[in-house]
């Protein structure tokens, strides 16, 4: 296919529904680990019109999602540090740390301004340069590269007013997590295509070959979607485990190595902890020795010791797939999209907003 109309194409989609229909006979519990993908999946009803033994689970791939309290409130404290401009992206403004947000924060006066760049950050650090400037950057390999080349871009230019709260996580070993979870029980995964073109495809090799289970990068448009679960059912019913790429038009199996090489000349792998998850091992990006520097934790020598989950809130379980956003007491009662008790109903990539918005009482 040359067009991008091809991959929204209804008389196509109906042609792989009824090839899925035709080979699915066991049992299929897939899971997508991006937001885009629930979002698509959402959007454009493919849970319904799925067979029965088919079922899409949503995983931790909503980076708003699966940052815990610990980090949020991190940066809750250094907003309110007299002459600090915190920068962020819009969707981390209402998330609820543990005892405010940054929306709170803001409409109580602290300095907090919505960015689309982490260049925007470094833009405003030069435009103010009585004041510090502070980036709370959250994110997956996708835009962690953008974050590693701001603080190159700092190093370079000697800007010293500007620094990074750092939640960074990365994909892979998050996945072999999941599947070290019996409770959850996964068939084969949706992989992530954002992601997957800046590390390409060879570090899921370990889903299939330590595994058995199938897994396939697809992309992000309603035909790519069934295009890439037909990919995923034929494995099953075959009993074969292979990474596949569906999504060739964006995902080089290579990934990118500039963007690579970029991340990880200004981080390196840490310990994580993911919401729902708890600590998962080398899934984190931590500053380099080099560029502690740029460190707002350390910088402001900030301390958090009581980061408090909502007690009603099920995002966690929801991350990990094992629950639905319904199997939430609060969900759609006192957790709505316009006053969100968890991340999951504040991210537009998050599974309870959009079950919210698309699918409200599907089960």
């Amino acid at each position: 296919m040359k067009f991008l109309s091809e991959y929204r194409d209804s008389r196509i989609a109906r042609e792989i529904l009824a090839e899925i229909n035709e080979v699915s006979v066991k049992p299929a519990k897939l899971m997508e680990v991006c937001g885009t993908h629930t979002v698509s999946i959402f959007r454009h009803g493919i849970r319904e019109i799925l067979p029965a033994n088919i079922s899409l689970i949503s995983g931790p791939g909503c980076p708003v999602c699966v940052t815990p309290n610990k980090h949020i409130d991190e940066a809750l404290e250094i907003c309110r540090i007299p002459n600090v401009i915190l920068a962020t992206f819009g969707d981390m403004m209402k998330v609820p740390g543990s005892k405010s947000s940054l929306y709170a924060e803001k409409a109580a006066g602290a300095d907090v301004r919505v960015v689309y760049s982490t260049m925007d950050a470094i833009e405003l650090a030069k435009e103010n340069p009585g004041k510090e400037v502070v980036f709370f950057g959250i994110g997956f390999e996708t835009t962690s590269p953008t974050i590693a080349a701001a603080v190159l871009r700092a190093e370079r230019e000697g800007i010293e007013n500007f620094s990074v709260v750092g939640a960074q996580k990365t994909i892979p070993e998050a996945i072999r997590a999941l599947l070290a979870d019996n409770e959850i029980g996964i068939n084969g995964f949706i992989l992530p295509g954002h992601v997957s073109a800046i590390i390409g495809v060879e570090t899921y090799k370990f889903i299939a070959g330590d595994f058995r289970i199938p897994a396939v990068v697809i992309g992000f448009e309603p035909v790519d979607i069934l295009q890439g679960i037909l990919m995923l059912v034929r494995q099953v019913e075959e009993g074969q485990a292979r990474v596949e790429i569906q999504y060739t038009r964006g995902v080089p199996v290579e990934g990118n190595p500039q963007a690579i090489k970029v991340l990880y000349s200004v981080f390196e792998q840490g310990d994580a902890i993911w919401r729902g998850i708890g600590k998962i091992p080398g899934t984190g990006l931590v500053l380099k020795k080099q560029y502690q520097k740029y460190d707002a934790v350390k910088k402001f020598g900030v301390q958090t010791t009581e980061n408090k989950e909502h007690p009603g809130c099920k995002c966690g379980d929801v991350l990990r797939g094992v629950k639905t956003p319904p199997e939430c007491g609060l969900y759609a009662k006192v957790c709505l999209p316009e006053h969100p008790v968890g991340p999951c109903m504040v991210s537009v990539e998050g599974t309870c907003a959009a079950f919210y918005r698309y699918g409200k009482g599907v089960s």
